[in-house]
């Protein structure tokens, strides 16, 4: 395979160095939560959600599902058919009934235009700016001070309560919609009943011990009654979850525990003499975590023998291999995930990563074909287009290179970098070509509340 040509890479060689090495993007520092990409975590909250989303009348492919890393438990919806889920719902969670029940809620002020006019004003906001002026609200409301401020854009003085709040008419409204929708698909609305009682002994905690949900969605005796009253007359209040949907929730724990917490904090809750699936789950990202490659991957490979057909497994694998600098050797896993699980965008975008990582040139050009795969579907992601922007720029394709690295920064909400980029782009590119025309859309973009 011919090497790619040693050519000076004008303005991308630092960016080139800058290259993403992570599927799972977490922040460990205090007060920087932040947004979570996990294959295998949305493909589970989809498993859930879109069922809830077509019963409620709404489009699952409309409704973007967020994952925030933050450990308290808590969820809403904001900037339009948007719903952010906490790390700490999914981990503090006793089975998946409880999860859905809160996303079954959430659907249910979606569904019903609970949004206040500041959230109808973030309806066309990138994703990061609509997370950055929430996690910022957050962090001043949970007492985080400068942190708060430092997150927050634009100088908005805005409160959480104020922003994330539903009167006790939408939250009764939000709650029996959430149990017809469940009656609708045959699943018991008990998770959410459950979940609701645990807030309900918060509330002689002092506003700062609280969990956020707490705060923005006010319970009452005679709002609780009245759901408990629906949910145990419902015909499927004794469903119970399938045993896959519970060991693919396990699993999901395990890795969220393994990526966020201190590798010694994982150790401890899943000691080696625990030898289940999720045990050797969260104890292979931890030992990863801590560069010892060998005992990662002798977690992963028990595991690929107990659940060979597990994409989400292979991933892990590849991950693994990738950011311990076997670049080659990763290749096999990742393009074996996208082998069993080949509508997943992130997949798709692990394994280009590999391949460009080679920098060989066929490599490269097959890489940009699994980038353009992951795009059709998720056009949100700014780690494909990061990778899109290498690979251009190792083939000389500056325009294009130029382009997506104006589209990363554009679906970052960072608007002018976004047009610095696209100007160069269309110096590279013909006019009126569909590349110059694009760059010429983000140019004439008008800043958010302009």
């Amino acid at each position: 395979m011919p090497a790619l040509s040693a050519r000076p890479i004008r303005m991308f060689s630092a960016f080139i160095a800058m290259t993403l090495a992570v599927t799972m993007v977490y922040a460990t520092p205090a007060h920087a939560a932040g947004l979570i990409r996990d294959a295998e975590t949305e493909y589970m909250m989809r498993t859930f959600s879109d069922p809830i989303f077509r019963a409620a009348g709404l489009d699952p492919k409309a409704v973007r599902i967020h994952l925030v890393n933050d450990s308290s438990l808590n969820a809403f919806v904001a900037g339009g058919q948007r719903m952010f889920l906490h790390t700490g719902l999914i981990q503090q969670s006793d089975r998946p009934n409880m999860l859905i029940g809160v996303i079954a809620h959430e659907t249910g002020h979606m569904a019903g235009g609970h949004l206040s006019r500041t959230q109808q004003a973030l309806k066309s906001a990138a994703v990061p700016i609509v997370v950055s002026t929430l996690l910022g609200i957050g962090a001043i409301v949970a007492g985080a001070g400068d942190a708060g401020f430092a997150l927050i854009t634009g100088g908005q003085t805005l409160a959480q309560r104020d922003f994330l709040s539903y009167s006790r008419v939408q939250e009764a409204s939000a709650d029996q919609a959430a149990v017809t929708y469940l009656d609708q698909v045959g699943w018991s609305g008990r998770g959410m009943m459950d979940t609701f009682y645990l807030f309900r002994g918060q509330e002689v905690l002092s506003e700062r011990q609280q969990d956020p949900y707490l705060r923005s969605h006010p319970l009452s005796t005679q709002r609780l009654s009245a759901l408990e009253d629906r949910v145990l007359s419902s015909p499927f209040v004794d469903v119970q979850d399938p045993p896959e949907w519970i060991a693919a929730f396990e699993m999901i724990k395990a890795k969220l525990h393994g990526f966020i917490d201190r590798p010694a904090v994982t150790f401890r809750r899943y000691p080696t003499s625990d030898t289940s699936i999720p045990a050797r789950y969260a104890r292979a990202v931890a030992y990863h975590k801590l560069g010892d490659i060998a005992r990662a991957l002798g977690e992963i490979e028990p595991l690929l023998i107990a659940m060979p057909n597990n994409p989400f497994v292979w991933e892990l694998k590849g991950q693994v291999l990738f950011e311990s600098g076997k670049i080659e050797e990763s290749v096999g896993p990742y393009r074996r995930a996208v082998e069993l699980a080949p509508g997943s965008p992130l997949l798709h975008v692990g394994l280009a990563q590999s391949l460009i990582g080679l920098e060989r040139r066929d490599e490269t050009i097959e890489g940009l074909q699994h980038l353009e795969i992951a795009r059709r579907t998720d056009k949100e992601d700014s780690r494909a287009y990061h990778q899109a922007a290498i690979a251009y720029a190792r083939l000389g394709d500056y325009g294009n290179a130029e382009l997506s690295t104006a589209e990363r920064f554009y679906v970052l909400g960072q608007l002018p970098r976004a047009k610095q980029h696209a100007a160069r782009a269309q110096v590279e590119m013909d006019e009126g070509t569909p590349g110059w025309l694009r760059a010429e859309d983000i140019l004439k973009e008008k800043p958010q509340g302009s």
